[in-house]
């Protein structure tokens, strides 16, 4: 009988993390690996947010906060939805976490029973799933086409709801594709939740800063603010403020699960850093300029990358709408044989060809509940993104 607890049995490896790893690895032997397989953008956090840490430090803010996060810094969360999104909250209706993902594993801690069903649509982050079934939940995978933007339709989501469903995810900009859903796209999910009252749902917006269409991001709650009352808004700094390190998210939604999330924190991490939290509270209401600094880098960056990817035989994608990646098909290269001999039948033997092989690191679509296709990051720097490219290139020449 083994020691570990039965649950982990249904878990898998978020491949984002295994690829990294692997690419760790790699490079310690001394192997010049470029790695396009994590969403870290390659900038520093600005000077201002960390003269803010400094300052808290150096004002003893280093102790215990409340388990919900310092006042401060709700108080900035709650300004920040009405600048950005016009909705109204109270500093009680946030929880300070230690990264977006620990907000939405605690929101589903907090909410789902044994059976209860939580809809994905796929492709999808490679945790999303994972954090339904660790906290009792069932998630229920909806195969969004490239056909549709990799998009959930209100049809597709009226045909997922059962008696059982209980949220359904949704994530704009998304995580790998980077589509992003229109006002109208977001109306007809909305109008299929109206009918099913008992219906929730969680909008991760963490890639909110990141979008290159000239229509402005909107949040589901824009579309449809009469779902407020059944919607928990999931965001952070680390995306947008390149904060990746520092661990701070935070979800906004209704008083009673937010309460219920606050409980799980004061049983298991209590506060986040209170330092990060001095310094979010400063990438929230300080000096925004250095968002229209990397979101040109990055509109750049996703250029080029998409231009030079299209070069490469057998590889085809689409201009993502935002966040920082692409999400690539190389359905016309599954079947081919690598000068080694071996047969390339996943979309996933692809992705170690290329590590080994090329020595750039990406991360499979199966990763993402969506075969034939491999994500790759452009938070990496133009001359790693060239010279990333160049090697997939000459790998996807070589198979024959």
């Amino acid at each position: 009988m083994s020691f570990i607890a039965e649950r982990l049995a249904v878990i898998a490896r978020a491949e984002t993390m295994e690829m990294a790893a692997r690419a760790a690895e790699l490079r310690r032997r001394g192997h010049d690996v470029v790695s396009l397989s994590q969403g870290e953008p390659d900038f520093d956090t600005p000077d201002h947010i960390q003269q803010a840490a400094i300052r808290a430090m150096r004002e003893g803010k280093t102790r215990y906060t409340e388990a919900a996060g310092m006042l401060p810094l709700r108080e900035a969360v709650v300004a920040k939805m009405a600048a950005d999104h016009g909705l109204r909250y109270t500093p009680d209706q946030v929880s300070v976490t230690a990264g977006a993902k620990q907000a939405i594993f605690n929101a589903f801690l907090a909410s789902l029973n044994a059976g209860d069903e939580v809809v994905v649509p796929a492709p999808c982050w490679v945790s999303y799933p994972e954090i339904v079934k660790l906290t009792g939940g069932t998630p229920v995978v909806v195969e969004c086409p490239r056909e549709a933007g990799f998009k959930l339709t209100g049809a597709q989501l009226e045909a997922a709801i059962t008696p059982r469903t209980k949220w359904l995810m949704l994530n704009s900009p998304s995580n790998p594709t980077g589509a992003v859903y229109s006002r109208a796209e977001l109306a007809a999910l909305a109008e299929v939740l109206t009918r099913h009252p008992q219906v929730w749902v969680l909008t991760d917006d963490i890639y909110e800063k990141l979008v290159y269409t000239e229509a402005p991001f909107e949040t589901i709650l824009q579309v449809a603010p009469e779902l407020q009352s059944r919607a928990l808004v999931i965001n952070g700094v680390s995306k947008a403020y390149c904060m990746t390190g520092w661990r701070i998210g935070y979800a906004v939604g209704p008083r009673e699960l937010i309460k219920a999330m606050n409980l799980v924190l004061g049983q298991s991490t209590n506060n986040s850093n209170a330092i990060a939290q001095a310094a979010a509270i400063e990438a929230l209401t300080g000096e925004q300029s250095c968002l229209t600094t990397f979101r040109s880098a990055f509109r750049e960056r996703r250029d080029f990358i998409v231009a030079a990817l299209r070069d490469v035989r057998g590889l085809s994608v689409d201009v993502p709408d935002g966040a920082f990646y692409v999400y690539v098909s190389c359905e016309a290269l599954i079947g081919k044989r690598t000068p080694q001999g071996s047969v390339l039948a996943t979309d996933r033997d692809f992705v170690r060809y290329l590590l080994d092989q090329a020595q750039v690191a990406v991360v499979s679509g199966t990763g993402f509940l969506h075969s034939s296709y491999f994500r790759a990051s452009y938070a990496a720097g133009l001359p790693k993104l060239e010279q990333a490219v160049q090697r997939i290139a000459t790998a996807a020449a070589a198979l024959s």
